[in-house]
């Protein structure tokens, strides 16, 4: 017999909030459905009712609930009255939620999977710096590890006062900052004179960029000493072999393995392997960052993938339609991102 429990954990031990999960981690579900297909599952009844019905009964899987109530019932669950009961009934299971679940099973349990999610960076980033000071004060208080903060939109303001706006959210709080310079969406690039500015307070450590100029960042990442993140999904590796730390990625939302196997190839000098993965990712990043808004596509393709229960957006941006989710799905597919069935 193997009583393993799994489950993910913020760093102050929250497993959970009001009965779901309060993240969505592809990386995350990719090893709960790898531990738990093929096996036996075992949760609490308000665990079953936080899945996502397409998702009851976890598919591939026996699903046990426990539950004191003998009268409850549920297509696919079977159910169980005491821990006793399942030990009993059942060689080898998973444990997978909720609190008082793994709370009953902890003393019978010899395997422990546990996956601790880590560095919450909060987005803080307005075009009213007050909103942005309190924001930032907010997120400190919250136990963010970081802030985002993008140049102010629409109002365009000089570069003294773009410098002003990032030193005065800086200053509201202790935490460490990553500018995110799009003037795509901003209407303004910080300047490498602004950077150089910023760059003398230590708070300020790193750079989300989607200018899209690698000879430009090259430049600031001498002066500064800043850490450059890419922030444009078809410049990813271009920016890992031009001295960048990382990516902030919108397509690591449905590739996030692949995109950390290249890093992890970048950083060991395995470029082949790097050049093939981006490669490999090229329709991805097409279907996701060309087709439509990338909030749109990524959220469709999120439901595809079973880490979302809905598509939504907020007006002015619409859900992506039908041809527009087969599209994603087809290219997903053709990729070997989308599982037979999700869950």
């Amino acid at each position: 017999m193997t009583v393993g429990m799994v489950w993910a954990q913020a760093r102050d031990g929250v497993i959970g909030r009001d009965g779901g999960l309060p993240w969505h981690l592809p990386e995350d579900l990719a090893l709960f459905r790898q531990l738990t297909t093929g096996g036996t599952v075992v949760m609490g009844r308000r665990t079953w009712e936080s899945l996502p019905e397409r998702f009851r009964p976890l598919p591939g899987r026996t699903n046990v609930v426990l539950t004191s109530d003998r009268g409850w019932s549920a297509d696919g669950a079977r159910t169980a009255a005491s821990v006793e009961q399942v030990l009993a009934d059942h060689g080898s299971f998973w444990v997978i939620g909720g609190g008082e679940v793994y709370a009953a099973f902890l003393p019978h349990a010899d395997r422990l999977v546990v996956t601790d999610v880590d560095t919450v960076v909060a987005g803080v980033g307005t075009n009213d710096t007050s909103h942005s000071v309190a924001l930032a004060a907010q997120a400190e208080k919250l136990g963010a590890d970081g802030v985002l903060l993008v140049t102010p939109y629409y109002s365009k303001p000089t570069q003294a006062g773009v410098a002003a706006h990032f030193e005065t959210v800086a200053a509201a709080s202790g935490l460490p900052v990553m500018l995110y310079d799009i003037p795509g969406r901003t209407g303004i690039t910080i300047s490498e004179d602004t950077f150089r500015r910023i760059a003398e307070n230590e708070r300020f450590v790193a750079v989300k960029d989607a200018v899209g100029d690698l000879f430009r960042g090259v430049r600031i990442m001498a002066d500064t000493g800043l850490a450059y993140y890419s922030g444009d999904d078809v410049l990813n590796l271009g920016w890992l072999t031009h001295g960048g730390s990382g990516i902030v990625s919108v397509v690591g939302h449905v590739a996030g393995d692949q995109y950390a196997a290249m890093v992890d190839a970048v950083d060991r000098g395995d470029l082949t392997s790097a050049l093939a993965t981006y490669r490999d990712l090229v329709p991805v990043v097409q279907a996701v960052m060309t087709t439509a808004q990338g909030a749109m596509t990524a959220k469709a393709a999120m439901r595809l993938l079973g880490v979302i229960d809905s598509a939504a957006v907020r007006l002015p941006l619409v859900q992506a339609d039908d041809a527009l989710v087969a599209h994603l799905r087809e290219v997903l597919a053709g990729a070997g991102l989308l599982p037979d069935r999700a869950g």
